[in-house]
């Protein structure tokens, strides 16, 4: 070896981004290699490699009984090394610096779980596709794609990272464009106060391509969280909907009251009350009645979002509905439970002191019957009323006649 073969490696060393000492480390293990697989190999040897002349040598050392070393070192450089070296070292040495190039890109991504990452797309198929991140690729599984969104080769876009993986073959690096995180990573390389911390990002509901809630806090009172995530004009907001392709996103403030705290997350509907349920962690969210479609949403979307965000079970009724249901609470229906009948697996009537359950059609109609029986009642008292009143008045009638005979009788006997 000499001075060309020495530049070469130097070369090598900043093509492969690997440092001059470790790759002499590897040619001194290559080499070593290649020393153990001659005959007559010497049990206990090891290379060393002058890194200013590149000149090698084979020693070796005896060992004892219990194999350790003993003794002073001794060279035992074969005089026909140098031609099987070359062949082997080329080999081993080509083997090495793909594993260390492995190790290098997998420790450039290894812990990076929750970063953001830019990637050209390659090429998809059924299962996944793949993004070019420069010295390694990713993978975007079907499963993690945001449906129909079908970006073109060539297209560059960001994406979170859910897992890196350590192969064979190098680091697998599988990243998302669903996850909720890649919304926060977004906002943070947008949004300078919350990458500064001032701003957070208290908790994010999302349902891809069609839309995301997220409630923000500002540990600042003289900033708006609101404001500074939407921006001038709605410009940062904006880069990030023209990055998830036109993806919806409601900005909501946090609040520490959970009332409060669903009321804001139901936006853009307007609530009138909140009542809250410790025990069962529900919250039943009154509206009014031409809010009632707007605060469920498409398909019930605005709800469900909201729940997410808020982590409430989130039970929405209109003022109408409510009115029904205090109404219905306060008649007195006779004890009992509704429940499914094991043989036709309809609800029935189950009453409270036993006996044949009364199926929902029979129950309703008996509910009518009462009511009629009611009504008839009613009206059979109004007329016993009317009668008793009609009798009353006879007699008073009967009773004046009388008072006015008497009285014309008195008269006639006085002029008499």
């Amino acid at each position: 070896m000499n001075a060309e073969m020495l530049e070469a490696m130097q070369a090598l060393a900043v093509d492969k981004g690997i440092s001059v000492d470790k790759l002499f480390a590897v040619l001194a293990d290559a080499l070593e290699s290649a020393y153990k697989k001659m005959p007559d190999a010497h049990e206990y040897a090891w290379v060393t490699i002058n890194p200013e002349t590149m000149e090698y040598r084979v020693m070796a050392q005896e060992l004892d009984e219990d194999l350790e070393p003993i003794g002073e070192e001794f060279d035992v450089t074969p005089d026909n090394f140098g031609r099987i070296a070359a062949v082997t070292t080329k080999q081993v040495l080509t083997q090495r610096i793909r594993e260390e190039e492995r190790e290098q890109k997998y420790e450039e991504y290894a812990g990076r779980e929750g970063d953001i990452v830019t990637g050209i797309i390659q090429q998809s198929d059924s299962r996944y596709t793949l993004l070019d991140l420069g010295r390694v690729e990713a993978l975007l599984p079907r499963a993690e794609q945001v449906p129909n969104e079908r970006p073109d080769s060539n297209t560059r876009i960001k994406a979170y990272i859910v897992e890196v993986r350590k192969t064979a073959k190098g680091p697998q690096i599988v990243v998302s464009r669903t996850h909720p995180g890649l919304i926060k990573r977004l906002f943070e390389l947008e949004v300078p106060e919350i990458a500064d911390g001032i701003v957070e990002i208290r908790s994010c509901a999302r349902e891809p391509g069609h839309r995301t809630k997220i409630a923000v806090w500002s540990n600042d009172p003289n900033v708006d969280p609101v404001g500074a995530c939407v921006g001038a004009s709605g410009a940062r907001v904006r880069m990030i909907v023209n990055e998830l392709r036109g993806e919806k996103i409601d900005i909501v403030p946090f609040s520490d009251e959970p009332e409060e705290f669903v009321s804001r997350a139901l936006s853009p509907a307007k609530v009138k009350e909140v009542r809250t349920d410790l025990e069962t962690g529900t919250a039943e969210v009154i509206v009014p009645d031409y809010q009632l479609s707007l605060a469920i949403g498409k398909d019930g979307q605005n709800a469900r979002l909201s729940a997410r965000l808020t982590g409430w079970r989130i039970d929405i009724k209109s003022e109408t509905q409510l009115e029904e249901e205090e109404a219905y609470e306060k008649v007195d229906w006779a004890e009992g439970e509704w429940v499914v009948d094991p043989d036709t697996g309809e609800q029935v009537w189950q009453p409270a002191e036993g006996g044949p359950a009364i199926s929902a059609e029979d129950w309703a109609a008996g509910s009518e019957d009462e009511k009629v029986e009611v009504e008839v009642e009613v009206e059979q008292s109004v007329e016993e009323e009317e009668v008793e009143e009609s009798v009353e008045v006879e007699e008073v009638e009967e009773s004046v006649e009388v008072e006015e005979v008497e009285e014309s009788v008195e008269v006639e006997e006085v002029k008499e």
